[in-house]
């Protein structure tokens, strides 16, 4: 891994809320980033009731929010042209490579993109 700094994909999240113990010690002592369209796939889920935000809003305390800029648009531009990938999926990515950090993700979608640093992670 690069660094001691990664971005957490959606995914990564999902697990993390669910206690998965393994992320927890790979994460550890790391510097943690989301994507903005991390946070919003999270807070607009149908179902989400209160215990499930205030565990949301704990686990992205721990973590850096990064928004969009014309940075990560140009990314997420040349990403989606040359891949296909979905629009979520192409800003995440595109952060990553605006960062220079690693992406970990279990989503096998983020292997096709080229110059993107992915570790994958299997549950």
């Amino acid at each position: 891994m690069n660094g001691n700094k990664l971005l957490l994909d959606t995914n990564i999240i999902l697990y993390l809320l669910n206690g998965e113990e393994t992320l927890i010690e790979i994460l550890q002592g790391k510097k943690v980033f989301i994507s903005f369209i991390t946070e919003l796939e999270l807070y607009s889920f149908k179902e989400l009731n209160e215990v499930d935000k205030i565990k949301i809003d704990s686990v992205l305390s721990q973590c850096t929010i990064i928004d969009i800029n014309a940075g990560i648009k140009s990314n997420t531009i040349n990403i989606r042209r040359q891949n296909k990938t979905k629009l979520p999926d192409s800003i995440i990515a595109g952060t990553s490579l605006y960062m220079g950090i690693p992406l970990i993700s279990s989503d096998n979608g983020f292997n096709k993109i080229q110059n993107l640093d992915l570790v994958f992670y299997q549950k």
